[in-house]
């Protein structure tokens, strides 16, 4: 067994963590949407607030959401996953509401969201990657509840 840098052993990794296969792919492109999202928020509300300010505040929860997911993701255990399961669902809601706001009523968004057309922009994967989310987390729990040490 491994030691931990503060030198007491370090925990066994658990059949069940986040972090580990479809996991750390799901890790991957929520911190990619993470700082892509948040990057072009920071330009957009710097340089252009007046021009569409819910569309960029919007851009700026949705990179919040991203980092908490991917953070969630990243530190797995019982807490990181009800954590990313939030984001996760968060972002479901996002996606859907902006999405369908943004085809019923255009003139609200005069400049395109993250979430904006369902993602969209973004090959649609902002309204995937939520889906995914919640399967592999929905994996991980049914997992969990099979394991005999599981109370």
């Amino acid at each position: 067994m491994a030691d931990s840098p503060l030198g007491g052993p370090a925990p066994e990794p658990s059949g069940t963590d986040t972090a580990r296969g479809p996991g750390r792919v799901l890790v991957a492109v929520y911190g990619v949407f993470a700082l892509a999202a948040g990057a072009r928020a920071v330009v957009q509300l710097a340089v252009q607030f007046d021009e569409a300010p819910i569309a960029y505040l919007l851009s700026a929860l949705a990179a919040v959401v991203y980092l908490v997911a991917t953070v969630g993701l990243a530190r797995g255990g019982r807490s990181g996953r009800r954590t990313a399961m939030a984001a996760c669902g968060v972002e479901l809601a996002g996606v859907l509401v902006v999405g369908t706001l943004s085809l019923v009523d255009p003139a609200a968004f005069p400049d395109a969201t993250v979430w904006s057309g369902f993602g969209q922009g973004y090959g649609f994967v902002p309204l995937v990657l939520p889906v995914l989310g919640l399967l592999w987390l929905r994996h991980l729990a049914e997992q969990d509840a099979d394991r005999p040490d599981a109370a």
